[in-house]
C-alpha cells in the first residue's frame, strides 16, 4: 500500500508518466480493478477499513483527528485480518507507514513510521521499541520487507503488509532520482481553474488551492511570476516530485517481487496493491482529498494469484476497500466474520464475477462532525468556514455507474448530484435540475437502503 496514490500515477491504468513496470507486472499477471473506491478519502479510516473490512463507524476511526480530549480507537471487539490469519497459523508482519495511533495488532514482528513519518533517516517503532534506520524511508521499508521474507519459516505460511510512506507530502523524492523527469512538461487538468460555478462547498475549500496553500512548500518559487504562471510552477514542481516518489516506489516493489520469483513464492503467493485513497493532481486547481469526488475516492488495485486467478484480466465491477480483508481470509481458507461488511474478490479475480455483485458504491466521511460544537448558529449555518486546515464538513453519498449523489449533512439541507456520462469532471451540480427528480428520489432512496445496509444510520 502506498500513501495518497491515484490511478494517473500507474501506467497499467494508460498514465505513462511515471513509468510503473513492477506495479505493471502484477496487473499483466493478475487483475486490475478499473472501479476500484475508498470509503473514507482520509488516511487513518482507511487503513482501518483495509484491516477490519468494516466501515469507519463500525471499526471506531473516523477521522485523523482527535475527538475531544479522547483519541479515537480502532474498535478491539472488531477483529483484523492478521489476527484471524494468526489463528490460521500465518506468520504476520507489518512494515512502513501504519498511522493508526493505537499499537498494531495481530502481527508477530512489526516495525512502522510514528505518525506520518519521516523520508530520510527516519524513527521507526519496532515492536514497541523506537530506533533510527539511515537512508531513504522507502529503500528502508523495502529493507525491512525483505528481512520478513527472509527470516519466514518455510515450513508455515506467511503474510506481510507491506506499506510506504510515499508519495505523502511533502512529496521528497530520493537523491537519485532528484532530476528525474526534469525535461518533462506534466498536462494540467482539465479543471486545473475550476471556477466552482455550482458548488459554492468546493468554491469555500480554498486552502486546498495550490496558489494559496502549497507554496510555502517551495522556497526557490521565481519572485517575478504572475499569479497563473505562480500556480503552474507549483503544479509542475509538485508533479514532478510525487512521479520521483513513485518511481522509487516502483523500483523497490520490484526488489520484492524478484525475491519472491527467486525463491519459487510468487507462484502460490497472493499479491494485493493498493493505496489508502485517492489525490488531487490539480483537478479543481486543488491537492489533498476527502471530497466524495473521483480523483480522491477512486483508488488503484491489482492483485495477482498464479496459483488459482486468470492473468490479464481487467474488472470493471465496483468494488471497495472494505473487500480487501474478506479477499485475503477467503484465499487463506479462513473463515470471514459476520461481523465484516465486505465482500471477497476472489470470484472477480477468477473470472466468474457473480450476477448479483453490488451495482453502487457508499461513501462516508465524518471528519469535523465535531468541531462545530459551542460554536453558535453561525457556525451551523456556514460551517466550512470554521474547519481548520484541508478539511470540510461531514458528508455521504452513493455512487452508480452513472451518477453520484452526495449529501453534506453538516452544512444543512444541500446536495450535489453529478450525471458522469456526461460530466465525469464533476462540475455541474445537477440537484436543482427538475428533469433529474426521478434520478435524485431514486439514488435518494439508494442512499438511505446502503445506510442501512452497512448500519450507518442513527440509532
Amino acid at each position: 500500500m502506498t500513501d495518497d496514490q491515484t490511478v494517473r500515477e500507474m501506467s497499467c491504468y494508460g498514465h505513462p508518466i511515471p513509468p510503473t513496470p513492477n506495479m505493471d507486472r502484477i496487473a499483466s499477471d493478475g487483475t486490475r480493478f478499473t472501479n476500484c473506491f475508498t470509503t473514507n478519502a482520509l488516511c487513518a479510516p482507511a487503513r482501518a477499513t483495509v484491516l477490519t473490512g468494516c466501515f469507519s463507524h463500525i471499526h471506531g476511526i473516523r477521522g485523523n483527528s482527535e475527538l475531544a480530549d479522547a483519541v479515537e480507537e480502532l474498535d478491539p471487539t472488531i477483529p483484523t485480518f492478521p489476527e484471524l490469519l494468526q489463528d490460521a497459523g500465518y506468520q504476520t508482519g507489518l512494515v512502513g507507514k501504519y498511522h493508526i495511533r493505537q499499537e498494531p495488532r495481530g502481527f508477530d514482528h512489526w516495525c512502522i513510521h510514528p505518525g506520518q513519518g519521516e523520508y530520510f533517516d527516519p524513527i521507526f517503532i519496532e515492536n514497541g521499541k523506537e530506533v533510527r534506520k539511515k537512508g531513504y524511508a522507502t529503500d528502508i521499508t523495502t529493507d525491512l520487507a525483505l528481512d520478513f521474507l527472509r527470516k519466514a519459516d518455510n515450513t508455515r505460511p506467511f503474510c506481510l503488509v507491506y506499506q510506504f510512506k510515499a508519495p505523502h507530502r511533502p512529496f521528497t523524492p530520493a537523491p537519485r532520482h532528484a532530476d528525474l523527469f526534469d525535461d518533462l512538461e506534466i498536462p494540467e487538468p482539465a479543471t486545473f481553474n475550476d471556477e466552482y460555478a455550482t458548488r459554492p462547498i468546493a468554491e469555500a475549500a480554498e486552502d486546498m488551492r495550490f496558489e494559496i496553500s502549497i507554496a510555502g512548500d517551495y522556497d526557490d518559487i521565481p519572485a517575478d511570476l504572475d499569479p497563473q504562471a505562480r500556480k503552474k510552477w507549483i503544479y509542475q514542481r509538485f508533479m514532478k516530485d510525487r512521479c520521483r516518489n513513485i518511481a522509487g516506489v516502483d523500483e523497490n516493489l520490484g526488489r520484492v517481487l524478484d525475491f519472491l520469483d527467486d525463491h519459487d513464492l510468487a507462484e502460490n503467493t497472493l499479491i494485493l496493491y493498493t493505496s489508502d485513497h485517492g489525490y488531487f493532481l490539480g483537478e479543481h486547481g486543488w491537492y489533498d482529498k476527502r471530497f466524495m469526488y473521483e480523483p480522491a475516492i477512486r483508488i488503484p488495485l491489482v492483485a495477482r494469484y498464479p496459483a488459482g486467478a486468470i492473468s490479464g484480466h481487467v474488472a470493471e465491477q465496483p468494488v471497495m476497500n472494505i473487500d480487501f480483508a474478506p479477499t485475503i481470509l477467503d484465499f487463506a481458507g479462513a473463515p470471514i466474520p459476520d461481523s465484516w461488511q465486505g465482500e471477497s474478490l476472489r470470484p472477480l479475480l477468477e473470472g466468474k464475477a457473480p450476477s448479483n455483485w453490488r451495482k453502487t458504491t457508499y461513501y462516508a466521511y465524518y471528519e469535523n462532525s465535531w468541531e462545530l460544537a459551542g460554536k453558535g448558529d453561525d457556525a451551523m449555518a456556514e460551517p466550512y468556514k470554521y474547519f481548520t486546515p484541508h478539511r470540510i464538513g461531514p458528508h455521504r453519498g452513493v455512487r452508480t455507474d452513472r451518477y453520484k449523489l452526495i449529501e453534506y449533512y453538516g452544512e444543512g439541507d444541500y446536495w450535489e448530484l453529478f450525471d458522469l456520462q456526461f460530466d465525469p469532471d464533476e462540475l455541474n451540480n445537477l440537484y436543482e435540475n427538475d428533469g433529474y427528480k426521478i434520478v435524485i428520489s431514486d439514488l435518494k432512496q439508494e442512499l438511505q437502503n446502503l445506510r442501512r445496509q452497512y448500519a450507518d444510520l442513527p440509532d
